[in-house]
């Protein structure tokens, strides 16, 4: 079944699955209601989760799993692997002459490592485990030695007696002439059926050695599990009677059928942040904005994103954990800082984060055996958080917090428990400023002419605060910021990307160009066809990577129809990056085609005028004095409902702080609206 041939019904269920809790979101695209659910994730068997959302989901709704259309899912399996060094047993397949292209990789050492202590982490592939074979292709593309198929013979050999489980295959130059490196992977799946193996050309076919033979590697290693995931998610979908098809969030944006993650696994790596990032444009779009800054705040990290004119950036300098992973993947940044981040006093300074303290023990106010404070605890003991979560379900114990805070920090420092809560925000806040001033300021953008928009279970709790330390004038908070990452899987796109690297990077040549894009577009067209996506909802873009002569990146641009509309788009992109362009020749280095199958927008049933509850009330410690702040729940909040600060909203997923000095307004999405008073209409 394809991802568009599915039971002619209108709902679709999305589930994200995170490292505390599992997000369910169900939609009627007729009518455009949603229904929510949290469950707790099983780390042990991220499927286990899955399917008790599933059926929690369904039990509220009424829907049964045969009315079902649609089936999407957000994943970090692939990621946890690869950051755990939990993947497969992994060789790699290579040219002879080149087995310690890995061993080597770059010069460079990491932003914040010391210089002189840094130690080169080990590769997920030894030199132990790096078979090579005669052959040799030039960069251009020329066989200079043709394929020595004894020498894959004894590779064959060799790889057995390896009790290995994938293999990557990673010849020299074979994104210019990929024969060599498909026949190798042909010989390998033939003699050893039991072995997962990934070619580059398959995965990433483009220059630089080492990242095509990490992107290689990193692929074939998770590439077992995640099939084994996705297998145990089918079976126990169809023994749900589940007819409907499978689709999981890509690294990119859009969400991709199974066959097409089995395959390329390591385009899931960042599927559960992407997935916030669309959710989040939809939501902007329904309020009429289209410049925002996204911050998804959970217990860990904070991934931050800029979208410029409603278009969500994709970027091929991305990385997770130590490794680079040049795919193409939504443009974010990523820091560790989160609810749950410890805060602790290192030879003097405080500081806050990156060390988490996870879903267990977790912060000393869960009650689980946490005693370092985290920034939840100085939220707890400001008051900025009522003392039941997720209607009732949590109870936060506000005197663990509190000691926890005061013995590590307060009395240490000899301040205030509430000025070392403050100290404790302040400083997570201003990493996450130095984050969002990385994705604006120094790409060109100012943030005051952007709109901030905070999700993630602790998003809403700093959305205002980081408004005023850069100066922005409008936040605006989703329906559900806690539950975005699942609401975004209900509006992605289906998506692929298709690439090919010139055989050698020169001068834009128009004619060249254009028949290298007709055949990308030949093969996104296959994929659509595959993929069963009327005609209707077929999109395709051509974008050139470009760089300057002797520039070691290049930049993303629309493919123009004649060299100078490319080349002046890829100045006028390169000058809005660096503040400058160079007097130097511009270098085409690869072209690609975006291609993707649009899911139809559906109307959302606008909210309608309530009257409020009653609000209840606690003592809220802000900087600028203590006072009594009313809590309300959202859920009382109907369109055109205005609100002045201090006051804390509450809902299922999130809490929201909206601090003196700000206002806010219920959009009819169900989005709130928040501005500063100087700028309030």
């Amino acid at each position: 079944m394809t991802s568009h041939d599915h039971p002619a019904t209108s709902y679709s269920l999305a589930v994200d699955i995170g490292g505390t809790f599992t997000d369910i979101s169900l939609m009627d695209r007729v009518s455009g209601h949603v229904w929510r659910a949290k469950t707790p994730s099983i780390a042990a068997d991220p499927s286990r989760a899955f399917m008790n959302g599933v059926e929690a989901v369904l039990a509220d709704s009424g829907v049964t799993p045969g009315e079902l259309a649609q089936v999407l899912h957000g994943t970090t399996v692939a990621t946890n692997m690869i950051l755990e060094a939990k993947g497969a047993r992994t060789a790699l397949v290579t040219t002879r002459g080149f087995r310690h292209v890995l061993a080597i990789g770059r010069q460079d050492i990491p932003r914040k490592a010391n210089l002189y202590s840094w130690v080169k982490p080990p590769r997920p592939v030894p030199n132990s485990r790096i078979v090579e074979v005669d052959e040799r292709v030039a960069a251009g593309g020329a066989v200079l030695a043709d394929l020595d198929e004894a020498s894959v013979a004894a590779a064959v050999a060799t790889l057995r007696d390896m009790d290995v489980e994938a293999v990557g295959v990673c010849l020299l130059h074979a994104y210019a002439n990929p024969d060599h490196e498909q026949r190798v992977a042909e010989i390998l799946r033939r003699e050893l059926p039991d072995l997962a193996i990934t070619c580059s050309t398959d995965i990433l076919p483009v220059v630089r050695e080492y990242e095509r033979s990490l992107a290689t590697v990193l692929n074939a290693q998770v590439m077992p599990g995640v099939s084994k995931y996705v297998e145990r998610l089918e079976t126990r979908l169809s023994e749900a009677k589940v007819q409907s098809p499978l689709l999981l969030m890509q690294s990119n944006g859009g969400v991709a059928g199974t066959e097409a993650i089995r395959s390329g696994p390591a385009l899931t790596a960042l599927s559960g942040p992407a997935a916030g990032v669309v959710g989040a444009r939809a939501i902007a779009a329904e309020c009429g904005i289209k410049d925002l800054i996204t911050v998804d705040i959970g217990g860990t990290s904070a991934d931050i994103c800029l979208i410029k004119d409603g278009d969500i950036g994709l970027t091929q300098k991305g990385s997770i954990g130590e490794w680079p992973l040049p795919l193409p993947m939504v443009d974010m940044v990523t820091i560790g800082a989160g609810g749950g981040s410890i805060a602790a006093l290192s030879d003097g300074p405080l500081t806050v984060g990156p060390s988490s303290a996870g879903a267990v023990p977790g912060p000393a106010a869960y009650g689980k055996g946490g005693t370092r404070p985290t920034v939840t605890d100085a939220h707890v003991a400001l008051g900025h958080l009522p003392l039941k979560l997720l209607n009732g379900a949590m109870t936060l114990d506000a005197e663990a917090a509190e000691t926890a805070i005061t013995t590590h920090v307060s009395e240490p420092l000899k301040l205030g428990l509430h000025d070392a809560a403050r100290g404790i925000l302040a400083i997570a806040n201003n990493h996450m400023v130095g984050a969002i001033r990385l994705v604006s300021v120094e790409r060109g953008h100012d943030p005051r002419d952007f709109t901030l928009v905070p999700f993630g279970g602790a998003g809403p709790l700093h959305g205002c605060a980081l408004a005023e330390l850069l100066g922005m004038r409008r936040v605006m908070v989703p329906p559900a910021p806690g539950l975005l990452c699942a609401d975004g899987l209900l509006v992605a796109d289906l998506k692929s990307e298709f690439s090919q690297a010139l055989p050698e990077a020169g001068p834009v040549d128009q004619d060249a160009g254009d028949a290298i894009v007709a055949g990308l577009e030949q093969r996104a067209e296959a994929w659509l066809d595959g993929e069963a996506v009327p005609e209707e909802l077929r999109e395709r873009r051509a974008v050139a990577l470009l760089r300057f002569r002797g520039q070691g990146g290049e930049i993303a641009v629309p493919w123009g129809a004649s060299p100078d509309a490319t080349t002046d788009a890829f100045r006028d992109a390169h000058r809005a990056l660096y503040g400058f362009v160079l007097e130097t020749p511009i270098e085409l280095v690869t072209l690609r085609v975006e291609a993707a199958g649009r899911t139809p927008g559906s109307d959302r049933p606008a909210l309608q005028p309530i009257i409020a509850g009653k609000a209840l009330g606690q003592t809220v410690h802000f900087e600028s004095g203590s006072c009594d702040t009313p809590i309300i729940d959202r859920a009382t909040l109907g369109a055109d409902a205005t609100l002045k600060g201090p006051v804390i909203v509450t809902q299922l997923d999130a809490t929201t702080v909206i601090p003196p000095g700000w206002s806010g307004h219920v959009h009819a999405s169900g989005a709130m609206i928040l501005t500063r008073k100087d700028t309030a209409e």
